[in-house]
């Protein structure tokens, strides 16, 4: 029974969230996103291609080739011609990007 006991207890502490730690994790990722290495773009979709890519038109009239991002795969969102998306680009290649979120 004692062994039992110690087990379960063992077992309880492991569950336990390390809330600290998922601060300091999201606090991590804000700071990724604001040092410059991906912009935020707003864009329409021009052309549907096969395996979630996409033809997006930007404010500027340049074409990007962008994907959905895996939060909005998992949520099946869908996404067709005309649709207003917000995108995040990397400043290394400027002809690819990330959808992450659908304007309307």
């Amino acid at each position: 029974m004692g062994n039992e006991k110690r087990t379960r207890a063992r077992k309880a502490r492991e569950r336990r969230v390390d809330k600290k730690g998922i601060a300091a994790s999201s606090r991590r990722r804000d700071e990724r996103g604001e040092d410059g290495k991906s912009q935020e773009i707003e864009g329409t979709i021009s052309a549907v291609l096969a395996g979630t890519m996409f033809k997006v038109k930007v404010a500027s009239g340049h074409e990007v080739l962008a994907h959905i991002s895996g939060k909005m795969r998992k949520r099946w969102i869908r996404l067709v011609v005309g649709d207003r998306v917000r995108m995040e680009m990397s400043p290394y290649d400027i002809d690819k990007a990330r959808i992450t979120y659908r304007l309307g």
